[in-house]
């Protein structure tokens, strides 16, 4: 079997680091990539590289590889170590028409599985996974329809050059996602080196704030202000949800602070499927901001009447 000295093909040494092997490689393929290339063996020569890329850019591959290559000889033959297993061996139905050479092969097996060697398994390189945020809005996450996105992604041409694409995709946001949980979507990521596996994405979640509702959990906050009067003598007034608006009673003698629970007015639950959390308005007494002599006399008469001291359980105190 011939021995296969991947630091030579790409011309570099082992000491060199992954920037050095990607421009190597870009070098290489660009001059002998079969649709541009005039050297006769121009096929040979890309695969050859490529196959060298393949190994030295993945540190795993690199550091098993490393560990073989002393037994590699100067005159192109490979003594295997002791215990050495060829990873083309053990697998069923192996195709000899690999792009990739027996030395490779009886390393990392056919597309790229390792040998035992070590006992190490490992798997073909894989794309960089993306992660980004998604916001979205409150309201998104009551909908069926599915959201837009759009992101940018590097792209490895034939030559061996790097280019950026954008990527456009639909994404159905799941029910009762919550603020911070990634959504993946596999192999929809960075595209894998040479025979690699394209990389994930993951869509991290971002609630939008919203004008007048809190999160908490799947339940929903919203402070509704009162007049006094309204507070006193109870009402009855239109409120905001999500999804539309209700009518909410106000029980008279209501206090600022106080909580009042609309079930399955909040957020979407994951389980039981189909069941929402409570929407919790939270009562805020509101003064009016101008007043005249008229409404001062009169507030001056209530006070006099109701004979209240908001202040009472103080007394022991002062």
């Amino acid at each position: 079997m011939e021995f296969k000295d991947y630091y030579k093909i790409l011309g570099i040494d082992a000491s060199s680091d992954k920037k050095a092997i990607k421009v190597a490689y870009r070098k290489l393929a660009r001059k002998y990539h079969p649709d541009v290339s005039e050297h006769k063996d121009a096929e040979e020569k890309f695969k050859e590289v490529t196959e060298a890329y393949e190994v030295l850019y993945d540190e795993k591959k690199r550091a098993e590889y490393d560990e073989v290559r002393e037994y590699g000889s100067n005159d192109g033959g490979f003594r295997p170590p002791p215990g050495w297993r060829p990873g083309a061996e053990r697998q069923e139905g192996f195709s000899s028409n690999s792009d990739f050479s027996d030395f490779f092969s009886s390393m990392f097996g056919h597309g790229g599985q390792q040998s035992d060697f070590g006992s190490r398994r490992r798997q073909a390189p894989k794309g960089r996974d993306i992660e980004t945020d998604l916001p979205i809005f409150l309201e998104d996450t009551l909908s069926a329809e599915s959201k837009a996105i759009s992101y940018t992604i590097p792209q490895y041409t034939a030559d061996g050059r790097v280019t950026e694409i954008t990527k456009n995709l639909s994404v159905k946001i799941p029910a009762g996602v919550e603020a911070g949980e990634r959504i993946r979507l596999k192999g929809q990521g960075e595209p894998g080196g040479p025979n690699g596996v394209d990389g994930d994405l993951y869509l991290r979640i971002r609630l939008v704030p919203h004008p007048l509702f809190d999160v908490e959990g799947h339940n929903l906050i919203i402070t509704v202000p009162l007049a006094p009067w309204e507070a006193a003598l109870g009402s009855k007034l239109a409120m905001p949800t999500l999804d539309g608006k209700i009518t909410m009673s106000i029980p008279p003698s209501s206090q600022t602070g106080q909580r009042l629970r609309i079930r399955g007015k909040g957020l979407v639950k994951k389980l039981p499927v189909g069941e929402r959390g409570d929407l919790f308005a939270v009562l805020k007494v509101v003064m009016p901001k101008t007043t005249n002599d008229d409404i001062k006399k009169k507030w001056q008469d209530l006070a006099e009447q109701a004979a209240f001291d908001p202040r009472s359980e103080w007394s022991d105190k002062l």
